[in-house]
Protein backbone atom coordinates (compact mmCIF):
# COMPACT_ATOMS: atom_id res chain seq x y z
CA UNK A 1 0.00 0.00 0.00
CA UNK A 2 1.45 3.14 -0.71
CA UNK A 3 1.65 5.77 2.06
CA UNK A 4 -0.43 8.17 0.39
CA UNK A 5 -3.44 5.42 0.53
CA UNK A 6 -2.39 5.26 4.23
CA UNK A 7 -4.98 7.00 6.37
CA UNK A 8 -4.57 9.39 9.16
CA UNK A 9 -5.61 6.59 11.92
CA UNK A 10 -3.19 4.11 10.46
CA UNK A 11 -0.22 6.78 10.47
CA UNK A 12 -1.19 7.37 14.51
CA UNK A 13 -0.74 3.83 15.31
CA UNK A 14 2.33 3.32 13.39
CA UNK A 15 3.87 5.96 14.87
CA UNK A 16 3.36 5.21 18.04
CA UNK A 17 4.77 1.63 17.69
CA UNK A 18 7.44 3.66 16.80
CA UNK A 19 7.98 5.26 19.50
CA UNK A 20 7.14 1.97 22.06
CA UNK A 21 9.26 -0.13 20.07
CA UNK A 22 12.60 1.84 19.22
CA UNK A 23 14.85 0.19 21.60
CA UNK A 24 13.82 -3.33 20.23
CA UNK A 25 10.83 -3.97 22.62
CA UNK A 26 7.65 -5.24 22.03
CA UNK A 27 4.77 -2.91 22.79
CA UNK A 28 1.94 -3.97 24.93
CA UNK A 29 -1.37 -3.49 23.57
CA UNK A 30 -2.18 -2.00 26.95
CA UNK A 31 0.89 0.77 26.47
CA UNK A 32 -0.68 1.60 23.34
CA UNK A 33 -3.93 1.59 24.62
CA UNK A 34 -2.71 4.34 27.35
CA UNK A 35 -0.49 5.88 24.69
CA UNK A 36 -3.58 6.56 22.11
CA UNK A 37 -5.98 7.00 24.64
CA UNK A 38 -8.08 4.11 22.59
CA UNK A 39 -9.83 1.22 24.60
CA UNK A 40 -7.86 -2.00 25.01
CA UNK A 41 -10.44 -3.90 22.87
CA UNK A 42 -10.06 -1.71 20.01
CA UNK A 43 -6.28 -1.49 19.84
CA UNK A 44 -6.80 -5.51 19.29
CA UNK A 45 -8.37 -4.76 16.44
CA UNK A 46 -6.16 -2.70 15.03
CA UNK A 47 -3.60 -4.41 15.36
CA UNK A 48 -5.13 -7.50 13.94
CA UNK A 49 -6.24 -5.25 10.96
CA UNK A 50 -2.46 -3.92 10.73
CA UNK A 51 -0.93 -7.22 10.67
CA UNK A 52 -3.42 -8.25 7.98
CA UNK A 53 -2.06 -5.22 5.85
CA UNK A 54 1.78 -6.35 6.52
CA UNK A 55 2.34 -3.55 8.76
CA UNK A 56 2.85 -5.19 11.79
CA UNK A 57 3.93 -8.97 13.67
CA UNK A 58 1.03 -9.34 16.33
CA UNK A 59 0.98 -11.64 18.87
CA UNK A 60 -2.02 -12.20 21.00
CA UNK A 61 -1.07 -11.68 25.05
CA UNK A 62 2.22 -10.95 23.81
CA UNK A 63 2.15 -7.77 21.65
CA UNK A 64 3.13 -6.51 18.68
CA UNK A 65 6.15 -4.85 16.65
CA UNK A 66 6.72 -3.13 13.12
CA UNK A 67 7.80 -5.26 9.85
CA UNK A 68 10.05 -3.58 7.66
CA UNK A 69 7.24 -1.47 5.83
CA UNK A 70 4.96 -0.12 8.95
CA UNK A 71 8.74 0.94 10.37
CA UNK A 72 8.66 3.03 7.19
CA UNK A 73 5.63 4.68 7.89
CA UNK A 74 6.12 5.32 11.48
CA UNK A 75 9.51 7.10 11.05
CA UNK A 76 8.10 9.11 8.38
CA UNK A 77 5.27 10.43 10.24
CA UNK A 78 7.36 11.03 14.04
CA UNK A 79 10.14 12.96 11.40
CA UNK A 80 7.06 15.31 10.42
CA UNK A 81 5.67 15.75 13.58
CA UNK A 82 9.34 16.58 15.57
CA UNK A 83 10.14 18.89 12.13
CA UNK A 84 6.71 20.81 12.94
CA UNK A 85 7.86 21.02 16.38
CA UNK A 86 10.65 22.77 15.88
CA UNK A 87 9.07 24.92 13.15
CA UNK A 88 6.17 25.77 15.67
CA UNK A 89 8.60 26.18 18.26
CA UNK A 90 11.57 27.99 16.85
CA UNK A 91 10.15 30.26 14.16
CA UNK A 92 6.68 30.57 15.80
CA UNK A 93 7.29 30.79 19.14
CA UNK A 94 5.08 28.90 20.58
CA UNK A 95 5.35 27.33 23.77
CA UNK A 96 6.91 23.76 24.47
CA UNK A 97 3.80 22.95 26.34
CA UNK A 98 1.45 23.28 23.11
CA UNK A 99 3.89 22.30 20.44
CA UNK A 100 3.31 18.73 20.83
CA UNK A 101 -0.10 18.69 20.09
CA UNK A 102 -0.07 21.04 17.32
CA UNK A 103 2.46 19.15 15.60
CA UNK A 104 0.18 15.93 16.50
CA UNK A 105 -2.78 17.95 14.43
CA UNK A 106 -0.54 19.43 11.42
CA UNK A 107 1.72 15.89 10.63
CA UNK A 108 -0.88 14.01 8.52
CA UNK A 109 -1.25 16.86 6.62
CA UNK A 110 2.47 17.56 5.57
CA UNK A 111 3.33 16.24 2.11
CA UNK A 112 6.64 14.62 1.40
CA UNK A 113 7.82 18.12 -0.57
CA UNK A 114 6.62 20.20 2.43
CA UNK A 115 8.87 17.76 4.86
CA UNK A 116 11.60 18.73 2.56
CA UNK A 117 11.18 22.18 2.24
CA UNK A 118 10.61 22.63 5.91
CA UNK A 119 13.96 20.72 7.04
CA UNK A 120 16.21 22.75 4.67
CA UNK A 121 14.35 25.77 5.99
CA UNK A 122 15.08 25.13 9.42
CA UNK A 123 18.47 24.01 8.91
CA UNK A 124 18.72 20.07 9.12
CA UNK A 125 17.87 20.18 12.84
CA UNK A 126 18.56 16.78 14.61
CA UNK A 127 16.39 16.97 17.71
CA UNK A 128 13.08 18.41 18.68
CA UNK A 129 12.75 20.99 21.25
CA UNK A 130 10.79 19.55 24.09
CA UNK A 131 12.68 16.32 25.30
CA UNK A 132 15.57 16.11 23.29
CA UNK A 133 14.24 13.44 21.05
CA UNK A 134 16.33 13.18 18.02
CA UNK A 135 14.53 13.41 14.37
CA UNK A 136 15.08 10.72 12.05
CA UNK A 137 17.16 11.48 9.23
CA UNK A 138 15.34 11.77 5.61
CA UNK A 139 14.35 8.74 3.14
CA UNK A 140 15.29 10.92 0.32
CA UNK A 141 19.09 8.95 -1.67
CA UNK A 142 21.20 11.72 -0.89
CA UNK A 143 24.84 11.05 1.30
CA UNK A 144 24.69 14.53 3.29
CA UNK A 145 22.65 17.50 3.40
CA UNK A 146 25.13 19.80 1.55
CA UNK A 147 23.81 17.83 -1.24
CA UNK A 148 20.29 17.84 -0.35
CA UNK A 149 20.59 22.13 -0.70
CA UNK A 150 22.73 21.89 -3.81
CA UNK A 151 20.01 19.78 -5.66
CA UNK A 152 17.29 21.64 -4.14
CA UNK A 153 15.39 22.57 -7.55
CA UNK A 154 15.25 19.02 -8.64
CA UNK A 155 11.69 17.14 -7.78
CA UNK A 156 12.26 14.38 -5.51
CA UNK A 157 10.87 11.94 -8.23
CA UNK A 158 14.33 12.52 -9.27
CA UNK A 159 16.31 12.30 -6.61
CA UNK A 160 14.91 8.42 -5.13
CA UNK A 161 14.79 7.17 -1.71
CA UNK A 162 16.38 4.71 0.58
CA UNK A 163 14.67 1.52 0.67
CA UNK A 164 16.40 0.94 4.68
CA UNK A 165 15.79 2.76 7.29
CA UNK A 166 19.07 3.69 9.07
CA UNK A 167 20.30 3.80 12.24
CA UNK A 168 22.59 6.44 14.20
CA UNK A 169 25.97 5.59 15.39
CA UNK A 170 24.67 6.32 19.16
CA UNK A 171 21.88 3.64 18.72
CA UNK A 172 24.16 0.94 17.70
CA UNK A 173 24.90 -1.72 20.00
CA UNK A 174 28.65 -3.27 20.70
CA UNK A 175 29.82 -5.36 17.66
CA UNK A 176 26.88 -3.48 15.40
CA UNK A 177 28.49 -3.61 12.01
CA UNK A 178 27.03 -1.30 8.87
CA UNK A 179 28.12 0.84 6.33
CA UNK A 180 27.66 4.94 6.09
CA UNK A 181 24.79 6.12 4.38
CA UNK A 182 24.04 9.65 5.45
CA UNK A 183 25.68 12.61 7.04
CA UNK A 184 23.50 15.26 8.98
CA UNK A 185 24.70 18.58 9.14
CA UNK A 186 26.78 21.52 7.15
CA UNK A 187 29.50 22.04 5.34
CA UNK A 188 31.93 22.28 8.59
CA UNK A 189 30.36 19.04 9.73
CA UNK A 190 30.89 17.24 7.11
CA UNK A 191 34.14 18.04 6.30
CA UNK A 192 35.52 17.12 9.84
CA UNK A 193 33.63 13.69 9.34
CA UNK A 194 35.21 13.38 5.83
CA UNK A 195 38.78 13.71 7.35
CA UNK A 196 38.12 11.18 10.20
CA UNK A 197 37.49 8.65 7.35
CA UNK A 198 34.17 8.40 7.89
CA UNK A 199 33.13 8.36 3.88
CA UNK A 200 30.21 7.03 2.56
CA UNK A 201 29.84 3.15 1.94
CA UNK A 202 32.72 3.22 5.03
CA UNK A 203 32.15 -0.36 7.10
CA UNK A 204 32.58 0.37 10.89
CA UNK A 205 32.19 -1.53 13.47
CA UNK A 206 31.11 -0.58 17.21
CA UNK A 207 33.89 -1.07 19.89
CA UNK A 208 32.28 0.63 22.62
CA UNK A 209 28.18 1.58 22.63
CA UNK A 210 27.54 5.23 23.86
CA UNK A 211 26.27 5.16 27.69
CA UNK A 212 24.19 8.12 28.89
CA UNK A 213 25.48 10.80 26.43
CA UNK A 214 28.66 9.89 26.33
CA UNK A 215 31.01 9.03 23.12
CA UNK A 216 30.84 6.15 20.89
CA UNK A 217 34.20 3.85 19.95
CA UNK A 218 34.15 2.81 16.25
CA UNK A 219 36.45 0.37 14.15
CA UNK A 220 36.76 2.09 10.79
CA UNK A 221 39.75 1.19 8.50
CA UNK A 222 41.75 -1.06 10.82
CA UNK A 223 41.75 1.50 13.68
CA UNK A 224 39.70 3.05 16.57
CA UNK A 225 38.11 6.16 16.72
CA UNK A 226 36.40 8.10 19.26
CA UNK A 227 33.07 10.08 18.74
CA UNK A 228 31.11 12.77 21.02
CA UNK A 229 27.89 11.55 21.07
CA UNK A 230 26.72 15.20 19.64
CA UNK A 231 28.98 14.15 15.93
CA UNK A 232 27.93 10.80 16.22
CA UNK A 233 24.26 10.84 16.68
CA UNK A 234 24.69 12.83 12.95
CA UNK A 235 26.24 9.57 11.10
CA UNK A 236 23.89 6.81 9.91
CA UNK A 237 24.36 3.71 9.06
CA UNK A 238 23.17 1.13 7.14
CA UNK A 239 23.42 -1.64 9.86
CA UNK A 240 24.26 -4.89 8.00
CA UNK A 241 24.98 -7.66 10.79
CA UNK A 242 26.61 -7.68 14.34
CA UNK A 243 29.98 -9.06 14.51
CA UNK A 244 33.56 -7.83 15.50
CA UNK A 245 35.38 -5.72 13.20
CA UNK A 246 37.89 -9.31 12.79
CA UNK A 247 35.20 -11.02 11.62
CA UNK A 248 34.10 -8.80 9.13
CA UNK A 249 34.42 -9.71 5.54
CA UNK A 250 34.19 -7.01 2.72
Amino acid sequence: MSREMVSRNIQEYLETLYTLTRNGKTASVTEISEHLKVAPPSVTEMLKKLADKGYVNYSPYHGATLTDEGLKIGVKMSRKHRLLERFLHDILKLGKDTVHQQACEMEHALSDEAETALCRFLGHPNECPDDSQPIQPCDLGFPNCEECVNRQGEGLEKVGRRQKNLVAITELKEHDTGRVAFIRGGNRELRRLLDMGLTPNTVISVVRSALFGGPVEIAVRGSKLALGHKIASDVFIDVVGNKPESEQHG
